[in-house]
């Protein structure tokens, strides 16, 4: 579990195949690797990849095919920037959301509307995921915690703040370029709770068979605070 709260801006060192639908990645991270050992969890980009090695403040990661399919890790290179979040452990101050590392889907940049102390982003956002979404809502972008500041049929917009732009990815982020979403998992079991109790009357906990339409998500490769106050 996470908070959505980056600790470090890091960095793609390399990228290996290592089967047809996975890969190892080593990114790094000095800051997240100080006490980073064998299994440990660490989000890259709001993705949960549990730690293999690490070695001089660099940490390798396998990812699965399906993270690579249902998020943007797929399309990491070397030298590209990443957002670093260690675990929250349950003392951890809560400066965001409950966030799980769990990609609901990806979206993209639709475009900028910079201002004298913050910018406008807005993002195109996939269908499924619409109705989790409301404006003064939180939900995830690439790992960052950020709050719904408007909301359309097929998109959402957010400000971000000069940390923010600074500390995270989202500062360089262009217009076409995708981005890992998570919507707030509250929603997600709210919209369960409720489907059950309509489809079963009285008799509440009982199965409803209420259909999902909710794809597989990413990340779940077992395995992921305050860098400035990013938000």
């Amino acid at each position: 579990m996470f908070t959505g709260i980056v600790e470090e801006l890091g960095e793609v060192v390399r990228v290996t195949a290592t089967a047809q639908d996975s890969a190892l990645v080593a990114l790094r991270g000095p800051l997240v690797t100080a006490d980073a050992r064998h299994g440990d969890s660490i989000a890259v980009n709001g993705v949960c990849l549990t730690v293999v090695d690490v070695d001089g403040g660099v940490f390798t990661a396998d990812v699965m095919g399906e993270t690579l399919r249902r998020s943007a890790l797929g399309a990491l290179r070397p030298g590209d920037p990443v957002n670093l979040e260690r675990a929250a452990t349950l003392g951890s101050r809560l400066g965001g959301h409950l966030v799980q590392g769990h990609v609901d889907g990806v979206g993209e940049v639709l475009g900028r509307e910079p201002a004298a102390q913050w910018e406008t982003v807005r993002f195109r956002l996939p269908a499924h995921l619409a109705r989790y979404v409301v404006e003064k809502g939180s939900i995830t972008v690439d790992g960052v915690s950020l709050t719904v500041a408007d909301v359309g049929p097929d998109w959402f917009a957010v400000g971000l703040i000069p940390t923010t732009l600074k500390l995270t990815t989202l500062g360089a982020r262009g217009v076409g370029d995708p981005v890992n979403l998570e919507v707030d998992v509250l929603a997600k079991y709210v919209e369960r709770l409720l489907g059950d109790r309509a489809g079963a009357g009285p008799a509440v906990g009982a199965a409803s068979g209420v259909p999902e339409a909710r794809p597989a998500q990413a990340g779940g490769v077992n395995g992921a605070a305050p860098a400035g106050g990013v938000a």
